[in-house]
């Protein structure tokens, strides 16, 4: 079970960056030999992983649950795909109205 949720905000531990989750997987969906180059702490494939739009960049990184925590700033994200999943930002969530 994920911590966190589709549209919530986050701030990686590691790498102190904000993001918005855009996408859960309940485990990791990567390939090994992405893992074996990019996760370098060996977090656990087993637990759940999170695709995330990065605030002030154009990419998206793909993170363990144990590097995030949830932001706490109430600011919005910068990001050019935000548009793309999201349509609403309130008390520091995004939403799509096409979900409710």
């Amino acid at each position: 079970m994920s911590i966190f949720t589709i549209g919530q905000t986050v701030h990686h531990r590691k790498f102190d960056y904000r993001g918005v989750i855009m996408g859960v997987d309940e485990a990791f969906q990567g390939s090994d030999e992405w893992y074996d180059v990019v996760a370098r702490s060996r977090p656990p494939k087993d637990k759940p992983w999170y695709h995330v739009l990065v605030h002030g960049a154009s990419h998206r990184t793909y993170v363990a649950e144990r590097h995030l925590e949830p932001d706490v700033s109430g600011e919005p994200i910068i990001h050019p795909e935000l548009d793309d999943f999201f349509d609403q930002f309130r008390e520091g969530v995004y939403s799509n109205s096409l979900w409710n």
